[in-house]
């Protein structure tokens, strides 16, 4: 089935195909981190597919009170859109309805780029008039930063005037993890996402990190972007074109969006190690990946690049 093993688990020597992305990140902070994560996950949701959400966006990590810009607890979180402007729209709409009307928080940029994107400056506008800027001092990095501060009804809303969008962002780094039976299919993808999740300025935006709607470019019916990847689909195991071998039952996916193409790769490499070393103990078959032919987007990530716990050289390239 693969010419590839890592843990004694076959890896198909295929690529994942991922393409280019407009990314930034937030600091959500709050009078206790408990606030600050309920603001977190209420904003991310409904961004699993800039496809049909028109942002994918996760946490990325916590943030104690010495890594933010207020000395409270914080959580970063990742927003990624096809571009800029798109970007902006989304982060103002989630921002505006999940940050600024949450209890207690504050908003932060939480990455440094070349494109500015208005935050505070525009939500601003919901102070009706009463909102005013003011230059702090981020206690991090010692910079003079420009916030406003709108007033609401459990004191102030304090939001940076703008954030800023990164180069280099890539979305749609991925694994797809073939087993025997749901649970256990299962298992080992939850063992990959927790490893994926520990490299910073990487998220997994679909629910609690997993896919199972895998999906292919363009589609049978006229008009559809996307639809649903037969090839992996056990049920049309028996159809030509099919890559699922008679033992397989279930297909799952991880999708890996992160501020830098070497963020992908080490992420998927995180994840295709603790797959595999748990894979054996939870019928496991193989681990592969989804790619397009090349007409999705330019970053290739390769697994066989990725089987060394170390990386021989920076990964995603064109």
């Amino acid at each position: 089935m693969a010419d590839l093993t890592l843990n004694g688990i076959p890896v198909i020597d295929t690529f994942a195909e991922a393409f280019d992305v407009a990314g930034t990140a937030i600091i959500i902070t709050n009078d206790t981190a408990k606030w600050a994560m309920i603001a977190a996950v209420t904003m991310t949701g409904f961004a699993t597919s800039v496809i049909g959400c028109g942002a994918e966006a996760g946490i990325d990590c916590e943030l104690s009170p010495e890594e933010t810009p207020d000395g409270r607890p914080g959580v970063r979180v990742l927003l990624f859109g096809f571009e800029p402007n798109g970007l902006k729209d989304q982060l103002l709409k989630r921002v505006g309805q999940c940050i600024l009307t949450c209890p207690g928080t504050a908003c932060y940029a939480g990455v440094e780029g070349p494109t500015k994107i208005k935050l505070g400056g525009a939500i601003r506008y919901f102070g009706d008039g009463f909102a005013v800027a003011k230059r702090l001092t981020d206690p991090v990095t010692g910079k003079a930063r420009r916030y406003w501060r709108i007033p609401v009804m459990d004191g102030e809303f304090l939001c940076e005037d703008f954030v800023r969008a990164v180069d280099g962002a890539v979305g749609g780094g991925n694994l797809l993890f073939l087993g025997r039976n749901h649970a256990e299919t299962l298992k080992v993808a939850e063992i990959a996402v927790d490893a994926a999740r520990t490299v910073s300025g990487a998220i997994l935006p679909f629910p609690g990190g997993i896919v199972r709607s895998g999906s292919k470019v363009g589609a049978r019916t006229k008009g559809m972007m996307a639809s649903t990847n037969d090839a992996y689909c056990p049920t049309l195991k028996g159809r030509a074109g099919s890559e699922l071998s008679a033992e397989v039952g279930v297909v799952l996916e991880i999708v890996i969006d992160a501020l830098t193409s070497a963020g992908v790769a080490e992420s998927m490499r995180a994840a295709l190690h603790a797959s595999t070393a748990a894979g054996a103990a939870h019928g496991l078959v193989a681990v592969t990946a989804g790619n397009y032919g090349g007409n999705l987007g330019r970053h290739h990530y390769h697994l066989k690049d990725l089987l060394s716990k170390e990386p021989a050289s920076e990964a995603g390239a064109a």
